[in-house]
C-alpha cells in the first residue's frame, strides 16, 4: 500500500510540474514525508526531482536561458553542503518541522512583494542561488527563492520555467550526492522512477487541454494540506 500511495503522489506531482513548471517537490514532500520519514523521504523526493527535471529538459531546451541559469548554479553548488550538515545534525521531529516551515515559506514567498524585489541581478542571483541550493539539499524546497528571482529580474515565464528545470536537476544531482541513494528496496525506487516519468509524459499531453491556472490551484490545495500534516507530524513528534 505504501508503494502504490507514493507512485500516486510521484505521479500526480509530475503531471503538475509538467504543466506549471514548477511544484514537484512542493506536491510531493508531504505524502513522501508521511510515508517514509522525513529523512529517507526528502532523500526519495530529490531523487524523482532529477528524473522529473532530466525527463523534461529536452522538450523545453531551446527555451533554457544559460547565462541566468549559472548564475543561479554556482552559488547554490557552494551553499549545498551546508544543508546536508543541518540535515544530519537534527533530529526527525525537528527535520520535520524544518520540512514544514520550508514548504510555507514555499507557499507564501510569492506573497512577499519585498523579497523579488531586492532578488535583481547578479547579486539577486547569488543570493537566491544559495538559498536555493541549500533548501533543496535540506527539504527538495527550492522553488520558492529561484521563483522570487524570476519576478524581481523580470524573467519571461517560459525562459524561466525552462531554465529552471536544469538548475532543479544539478541541485538534485548534488543531493543525492550528499544525502546518499535511498535506503527503500530498488524495486520500489524503480516503480517510483516509472510514476514519475508516466507524469511527465501524461502532463506533457493534458498541457494542452489543461489551463496552468487550473493546476495551480490543485498545486496549492495539496501543498497546503501536505505541509499541514507534516507540521502537526512534527509537533506530536516533539512531544512524544
Amino acid at each position: 500500500m505504501t508503494i502504490l500511495l507514493a507512485c500516486l503522489a510521484a505521479f500526480v506531482a509530475a503531471v503538475i510540474q509538467r504543466i506549471t513548471g514548477l511544484g514537484f517537490v512542493l506536491v510531493l514532500v508531504g505524502p513522501i514525508v508521511l510515508l517514509y520519514g522525513p529523512l529517507e523521504g526528502v532523500t526519495i523526493g530529490v531523487l524523482l526531482a532529477l528524473v522529473a527535471s532530466l525527463t523534461a529538459i529536452p522538450l523545453v531546451w531551446r527555451h533554457i536561458e544559460w547565462s541566468r541559469t549559472w548564475w543561479l548554479i554556482w552559488p547554490g553548488l557552494i551553499a549545498a553542503p551546508f544543508g546536508a550538515l543541518l540535515v544530519r545534525v537534527l533530529p526527525d521531529a525537528a527535520l520535520l518541522l524544518l520540512i514544514a516551515a520550508m514548504a510555507y515559506f514555499a507557499l507564501v514567498a510569492g506573497w512577499i512583494p519585498a523579497l523579488a524585489a531586492s532578488l535583481r541581478g547578479r547579486p539577486g542571483a547569488v543570493v537566491a542561488g544559495s538559498a536555493a541550493g541549500f533548501m533543496h539539499v535540506a527539504s527538495g524546497l527550492s522553488g520558492p527563492p529561484l521563483a522570487a528571482y524570476a519576478v524581481g529580474d523580470h524573467w519571461p515565464q517560459r525562459r524561466f520555467a525552462a531554465s529552471v528545470q536544469v538548475i532543479f536537476a544539478t541541485f538534485s544531482v548534488v543531493s543525492v550526492a550528499l544525502r546518499g541513494l535511498p535506503a527503500t528496496p530498488v524495486d520500489d525506487v524503480w516503480l517510483l522512477i516509472a510514476a514519475t516519468a508516466g507524469g511527465i509524459a501524461i502532463g506533457t499531453i493534458l498541457s494542452r487541454h489543461v489551463a496552468p491556472r487550473i493546476a495551480r490551484i490543485a498545486m496549492l490545495a495539496l501543498a497546503w494540506a501536505g505541509a499541514t500534516v507534516v507540521l502537526v507530524r512534527g509537533i506530536l513528534a516533539l512531544w512524544s
